[in-house]
């Protein structure tokens, strides 16, 4: 597409396809049409005849006569150089260009500039590259016909030549924002270069086996029904794990407490005999889905453990190993599926190095990513276009849980309502947003806070992000505790069946997404449990108030749009990061389902 000599001015510009050039849009645009009538303190464009030249006290002085209004102004030039007196001498005509404005009665422009390229829209654009550079690329390479070969429709090519090639500021902008139409043509052809560069960045592999065994007799074992998302995962899966031509490459998304751990067993038992790995973040989430593991499959798979600490059974002669990142320093027998739970969690490397250890003959084996994060609608929409997306939405059970938030006045009730939870055996988990204390957060701190809970309740326990011993507090905890202290390390992690209250110190400064991830500690049984999100504000924020009211873990993630920018979170990032800069993912559902439905027809 692009020649050669033009390659390195892309390359400093980031550009590698033709729709990356179009997008880059002007930053802003110099109008150069002669103007109609003159205004104070607005720039004026006229045609000129230079009257009178002087230089008094080092300044060029000069008088004007503008053709068009038979008017005169009076011009001053502070920088002089003897281009400029050349240039404004008398007698000279040409277009000037200035700010007017007036001194003692009498109109005056400052510094003017004598302009050649007039009647027109000058676009200007903010790049590494000088104007006079992008505007040869863009008048080389975004013309009609090449926007139609890339795909466009002919309302996006009207939309992108409008914007590189105006004939007036008015047919793209109003009060300086785009038109409606405008508008929509770049988000919807920034998201079909999206979606075109995801597609050829899908990779498909051959697998080292196609896999078959029945993952009914598991399903039946079960003391409880799978649920209809439960279900449908597995179907997908079933259908991935069985093709012999495509190594599954998905990533199951499931609310907290959806059930995926049922999923990974049931993916495990269609893998049978011919094994497969199940890599977790700690080690508190690897054990549990060991004792999971041992108390439903069991009967059905051998079952192996590793950890920096210990190895359960053999790896060698196991169907089915579980373990954390100590996996990927062992020697691994030839595995057909890989799964990786809460991946986000795990660097890109750690995950395709687990995938590489256990490959065969450029052969991969299957490969399952699970997370408990949930992504909105729009965003899984766009993500499916590089990996397989199953969704879980649905709870085994309904969540018994009230969100509320508090503030200081509210502490003594607070209170009373601990000790309640306390009497009931029920657990209580407070998590404060720092370790140490800091200026600049005005909260307490973890250090500061645990004496005043240490004094008043027994059973106190404290972990945080820097304890080496944060999994043997908790599982501490979990038997003997009242009350854990914590920051967000509890965020995702082990299964506390008692507890039943968590209070968010400082809620305010938690993303909502974290803060859904936090409250889904409690209540992952059913029983009636409490969050309180706590704030010296004032009043309450508007999204906590929101967040309030909503339960679904994949409606927050749609809330979470509306307050703050997206990233990708398939790809293990945070959702500080903008993915887009014009398409708005909490807004824009009806663009994103137009060109997907253009781009899944394409053939690449």
């Amino acid at each position: 597409m692009f020649d050669s000599l033009d390659i390195e001015k892309l390359k400093a510009l980031k550009i590698r396809t033709l729709l990356d050039l179009a997008l880059l849009v002007p930053s802003s645009y110099e109008d150069t049409f002669l103007s109609k009538k003159i205004e104070i303190n607005k720039n004026l464009i006229a045609k000129a005849t230079v009257l009178q030249s002087v230089v008094i006290n080092n300044r060029l002085q000069v008088k004007f006569f503008l053709e068009d209004f038979k008017k005169e102004i009076n011009a001053i030039f502070f920088k002089t150089t003897p281009y400029h007196k050349k240039l404004f001498s008398v007698g000279k005509s040409l277009i000037i260009s200035g700010k007017v404005t007036t001194f003692r009665g009498l109109l005056q422009i400052t510094q003017p500039k004598s302009i050649k390229n007039f009647n027109k829209i000058i676009p200007k654009y903010k790049a590494k590259l000088t104007q006079s550079e992008i505007v040869e690329l863009i008048s080389k390479y975004i013309t009609k016909r090449n926007l139609k070969n890339a795909g466009l429709l002919d309302n996006e090519i009207e939309a992108i030549l409008s914007l590189h090639f105006p004939k007036s500021l008015s047919e793209i902008k109003s009060e300086n924002e785009y038109l409606p139409h405008i508008l929509n043509a770049l988000k919807s052809v920034e998201l079909y270069n999206h979606l075109i560069k995801l597609r050829k960045k899908k990779v498909i592999l051959e697998p080292i086996c196609a896999l078959n065994n029945s993952c009914e007799p598991f399903i039946n074992n079960l003391p409880f029904k799978l649920t209809k998302d439960q279900l449908n995962a597995i179907d997908e899966i079933k259908k991935d794990l069985s093709n012999l031509q495509k190594a599954a490459r998905r990533i199951i998304i499931g609310d907290v407490g959806s059930g995926k751990t049922m999923v990974m067993l049931a993916s495990a038992m269609i893998a049978g005999s011919k094994k497969s790995i199940l890599m977790a973040p700690t080690s508190i989430l690897a054990n549990q889905l060991y004792s999971e593991a041992k108390k439903y499959l069991s009967k059905f798979l051998k079952i192996a453990f590793v950890s920096q600490k210990e190895t359960i059974g053999n790896i060698n002669s196991a169907d089915f190993i579980i373990g954390t990142h100590a996996l990927l320093y062992k020697k691994l027998p030839s595995v057909a599926l890989v799964m990786i739970d809460e991946q986000h969690r795990f660097g890109t490397n750690q995950r395709a190095l687990l995938d590489n250890l256990v490959r065969v003959d450029n052969k991969a084996p299957h490969f399952l990513q699970f997370s408990a994060t949930p992504i909105p609608r729009t965003q899984a929409m766009i993500e499916s276009e590089s990996i397989d997306i199953s969704i879980i939405k649905q709870l085994p059970f309904k969540k018994q849980i009230k969100t509320k938030i508090i503030f200081k006045k509210d502490f003594n009730k607070l209170l009373e309502h601990i000790k309640s939870e306390i009497n009931k055996k029920h657990q209580v988990l407070i998590v404060y947003p720092l370790v140490e204390p800091s200026d600049e957060v005005p909260y307490s701190s973890l250090q500061e806070a645990a004496p005043f809970w240490q004094k008043r309740f027994d059973n106190v326990y404290i972990t945080h992000g820097k304890d080496k011993t944060k999994d043997e507090v908790l599982i501490e905890f979990k038997e003997k505790g009242d009350i854990l202290l914590s920051t967000t390390v509890i965020e995702v992690g082990i299964s506390l069946p008692r507890l039943t209250t968590i209070i968010i110190v400082g809620a305010e400064r938690f993303g909502l997404a974290t803060l859904h991830q936090l409250r889904g500690r409690v209540g992952r049984y059913g029983i009636d449990s409490f969050c309180f999100l706590y704030t010296n504000l004032q009043k309450a924020p508007k999204r906590l108030v929101e967040f309030s009211n909503i339960l679904d873990g994949f409606e927050i993630a749609r809330l979470d749009l509306k307050y703050r920018n997206s990233g990708d979170l398939l790809d293990g990032t945070t959702q500080s990061g903008k993915m887009f800069k014009w398409l708005d993912l909490a807004q824009d559902e009806d663009i994103i389902l137009q060109v997907k439905k253009r781009v899944s027809i394409l053939k690449l």
